[in-house]
């Protein structure tokens, strides 16, 4: 049975390694960490260091900035997707448009698979100075409440507990 989580809070709230616990906790073979966060600079690639060493050997990483879908599609296990946040960003950055954003979650969302959601939180502070900026906030609230309308179980992260709210 395929089952759809979402683990979303703040950065540096905790939710990556719980939505990690998780998903091995409820694993029966060695999950795939879909990884989407491309190489910027010298900060991202630190970030980047950390998550690797957070998650050691306990998953099979695959490397992907945009095409979600179609690594997904493959997988022959359950899959983390870390993060859509970054993926977003991505996105934006290649010019996609929301449109496309939404029809790839959705064709994920369909998937018979077990898929974990992470996603920043990022519409909880004050609307950004600039266009690009309220952009990725619009469009990353709209997609999180479309994954989480689809997700089985949706955790919200602060301190690095999370709370299960559906």
């Amino acid at each position: 049975m395929s089952k759809k989580t979402l683990f979303i809070g703040g950065i540096k709230s905790g939710k990556s390694l719980n939505a990690q616990k998780y998903i091995l906790k409820n694993s029966t073979t060695k999950p795939i960490y879909l990884a989407t966060t491309e190489f910027i600079d010298k900060e991202m690639k630190k970030r980047i260091d950390e998550h690797k060493l957070n998650r050691k050997d306990d998953f099979i990483t695959i490397e992907e900035p945009l095409k979600l879908y179609e690594k997904i599609l493959t997988a022959n296990s359950c899959v983390i997707i870390e993060c859509v946040s970054m993926w977003i960003n991505n996105m934006l950055y290649h010019k996609y448009s929301f449109e496309n954003m939404v029809d790839e979650l959705n064709k994920i969302i369909k998937l018979d698979k077990t898929i974990v959601f992470i996603l920043n939180d990022v519409g909880s502070g004050i609307i950004p100075n600039n266009p690009l900026s309220r952009e990725f906030v619009d469009i990353s609230g709209k997609l999180s409440q479309l994954i989480a309308s689809e997700c089985d179980e949706v955790y919200h992260t602060i301190a690095g507990i999370s709370t299960k709210i559906k």
